[in-house]
């Protein structure tokens, strides 16, 4: 089954199931996601800070899939946060992945402790990306309730989603029902927790009992939450498995199981987004 499509509240829609391409060479990249797309993947997420959007190009184009049956993700690097940087810097993304348009730009990071606390002006910058054509939707990444609240406040404009770190051992339940309560999606990145819940004795029995693997039982666990995931494995016969997410349902009973891992901000596996102020190359 090939990942299903929810709506965004931009009147378009996105694979709950994609493919990301973090830490993945840009060398190794249009091997990676050409097979991603050869067993049915349609959502590539990939960043300016990922340094491999001309691979992730070089394997759009390899694939001859038409333009609509592809939906691709980029975001916004911390260096590029003024305005016009972050303007020109889509428009060299573009030229990198091959394309006129992406279908989801975000600002990867809000930095709120660089650029004068000033990401509302990178949010406008967006705005106007997206009414230009440049991206058909915008979102955000790593927000927080009062980053979400600040931006909407000013711009009158709602992302389409907020992607955040979200698994069983770290739920993110405050700034999932802020992102929720904003009327956008969540996307969950580290979905799971960087392999950190698979050995997890209640994640393995549920797996067992479903003749399922660990990683499509969490998988499953997000995609009932209602959240959109995008799994990174190389190997094509992991592709293949994380797939079968989409096949089967947990229980009210399995799902609480779940839930109940939550370890709170001890479980967080990734930097705060009130304190990140990494500019990486």
């Amino acid at each position: 089954m090939k990942p299903y499509r929810m709506p965004l509240n931009d009147g378009t829609t996105i694979p709950r199931l994609g493919f990301g391409v973090l830490f993945v060479p840009d060398e190794a990249t249009e091997h990676v996601v050409g097979t991603a797309l050869d067993v049915g993947y349609r959502h590539i997420d990939t960043a300016q800070l990922y340094h491999n959007e001309a691979g992730v190009g070089r394997a759009l184009a390899r694939s001859g899939l038409p333009r609509d049956q592809l939906y691709v993700t980029t975001k916004l690097h911390n260096g590029h946060h003024e305005p016009a940087r972050a303007k020109a810097s889509l428009a060299e993304s573009l030229e990198r992945l091959g394309l006129d348009h992406v279908d989801l730009f975000l600002i990867h990071w809000p930095l709120p402790t660089l650029y004068d606390g000033d990401y509302v002006s990178t949010w406008q910058a967006l705005i106007e990306l997206r009414d230009e054509g440049l991206t058909t939707s915008i979102g955000v990444s790593n927000f927080e309730p009062h980053h979400l609240d600040r931006i909407v406040a000013a711009t009158g404009v709602v992302p389409a989603v907020n992607q955040i770190e979200v698994h069983p051992y770290f739920a993110n339940d405050t700034a999932r029902s802020a992102t929720r309560r904003h009327g956008a999606m969540v996307e969950g990145w580290s979905p799971l927790a960087r392999g950190a819940v698979l050995d997890d004795p209640v994640i393995t029995e549920i797996a067992g009992a479903h003749g399922r693997t660990p990683a499509q039982v969490v998988l499953r666990w997000h995609l009932e939450r209602g959240d959109i995931v995008f799994p990174k494995f190389a190997n094509r016969a992991r592709m293949v498995e994380n797939l079968g997410a989409t096949e089967f349902v947990l229980s009210p009973q399995e799902t609480a199981a779940i839930d109940a891992l939550d370890r709170g901000e001890p479980g967080r596996t990734g930097p705060h987004p009130d304190t990140l102020d990494i500019v990486p190359d």
